[in-house]
């Protein structure tokens, strides 16, 4: 019996199948993402309810006195803003939906984005430049990125990609071939190629269920400001303190947790909680909503000596 001849694949046959899942993804969610004109900046946006809710970047939205939602089918929307959170750099819009249209809206689906492998094909779908319903390409390049918000705030679980992002991108989905949204795309790095960064799925719904629900997100806060210094060895060994580094407190706001705890300029904050605090960003990772009102041990260097005090966060209020 003769055995078949297995023929290779060729390039042609190659490009064809990654072109067909290109497609594929584009025609499952492209239908869902939004341009967002909002004042005189316009930037992307995806629907991701059957009932018209939009996610997109903060930094899109931010002060803008009127919102246009407009859809690759020509339709175009009120947008108004649920909620935003600056340090997710995520919001969330509702489009006011004219009777009739209810039901006949386009959404994506948010996928797992644990799930995510680097290597595997990433398609970002957005208007760069005004350009509405442009596509790009290429993979994940790294899981796990830490990126600054502009509010400060390190942002973490970023996903990194070489499919080109140009101003215009922000708030348009990274999306898998399979066609389910695993990123909100929301910075590049200019001055270089290939480097995209995009917040994860889980992030993203994570926080827009609580956009939806209280219009923002709370978190904590104790009211120091400082920077990031070193513990010396020798005050390290002499204090039984394992920390290289931690937070010289600069100043404190009034009124706030870390002056009713009795924090002093100068200090250098090492633990919160029972966790070390090596520096900034690792104590605002800490401050999140359940620590609100929670009494919580502070360990802290004094003049060269070990302390400890009992600070009692309180709900970060933006203004």
């Amino acid at each position: 019996m003769a055995v078949p001849e297995v023929r290779p694949l060729d390039d042609g046959d190659l490009l064809d199948a990654y072109s067909r899942a290109v497609i594929a993804a584009v025609e499952a969610v492209g239908p869902a993402v939004a341009k967002i004109e909002a004042g005189r900046a316009a930037a992307s946006g995806f629907m991701f309810t059957p009932d018209g809710l939009v996610l997109t970047n903060s930094h899109v939205v931010e002060g803008a006195g009127g919102i246009r939602v407009s859809l690759p089918d020509g339709r175009s929307f009120r947008g108004d803003v649920v909620g935003a959170d600056p340090d997710t750099d995520l919001a969330v819009l509702r489009i006011a939906v004219p009777a009739g249209d209810t039901g006949s809206l386009p959404w994506a689906t948010l996928g797992d984005s644990r799930t995510v492998r680097v290597g595997q094909v990433a398609i970002a779908i957005g208007n760069p430049f005004g350009l509405q319903h442009s596509v790009t390409s290429g993979i994940v390049s790294a899981l796990g990125r830490s990126l600054r918000a502009r509010s400060g705030r390190l942002m973490d679980d970023i996903l990194q990609s070489d499919a080109a992002l140009n101003p215009g991108n922000s708030g348009g989905p990274l999306v898998t071939t399979g066609g389910v949204v695993i990123g909100v795309n929301t910075a590049m790095i200019q001055a270089a190629q290939g480097l995209s960064f995009s917040i994860a799925s889980n992030t993203a719904r994570f926080v827009a269920a609580r956009l939806i629900r209280d219009g923002r997100i709370r978190r904590s806060y104790i009211g120091v400001a400082g920077q990031n210094v070193s513990v010396p060895r020798a005050q390290a060994r002499a204090n039984g303190i394992a920390a290289s580094s931690g937070i010289l407190v600069e100043s404190i706001e009034k009124a706030s947790p870390a002056e009713t705890a009795g924090l002093l300029p100068g200090d250098v904050v090492l633990a919160f909680a029972g966790t070390a605090v090596t520096g900034i960003d690792d104590l605002h990772r800490l401050l999140t909503e359940d620590r609100i009102d929670v009494p919580a041990p502070l360990v802290i260097l004094r003049r060269g000596a070990r302390r400890q005090v009992m600070v009692v966060p309180g709900a970060l209020q933006r203004h």
